[in-house]
């Protein structure tokens, strides 16, 4: 056996895959269904030649499209996106401060019109 042909082997074994082919990353998903909806499904299926993955993988990309242009789902991403950008900032000047060095941290405002007094004083104190 040739070198690269071990090599190629080798890799399989340990769970690397054929560097050569680009692999896709997919989930598995179980779901249960009533009967009914099933034989529905499998019906639309057969219908438009296709498989009842190709339908279901088809209707979840529908739903996620869709919820991508819905203003309640947008707000509450953006929520937890701000959820997310606190709590990373909390973790690094936690992390910075163990590593002895000096803490900064910037603050966001994103209330419209001008700063309120509480908000001017809570600069001050972070700016000191």
């Amino acid at each position: 056996m040739k070198e690269e042909e071990q090599g190629l082997q080798a890799m399989r074994y340990e769970g690397m895959g054929d560097p050569n082919k680009q692999e896709r990353h997919t989930k598995t998903l179980a779901i249960r269904v009533e009967e009914t909806l099933h034989a529905q499904l499998r019906f639309i299926a057969q219908l438009r030649e296709t498989s009842i993955t190709d339908e279901i993988r088809q209707a979840i990309e529908t739903r996620i499209t869709s919820a991508q242009d819905d203003p309640e789902i947008i707000a509450r991403a953006q929520q937890a996106r701000d959820e997310l950008e606190r709590e990373a900032a909390a973790r690094s000047a936690a992390i910075a401060g163990f590593l002895g060095k000096p803490v900064v941290t910037a603050v966001v405002d994103k209330s419209p019109g001008p700063a309120t007094k509480v908000q001017q004083n809570a600069r001050k104190t972070e700016n000191e």
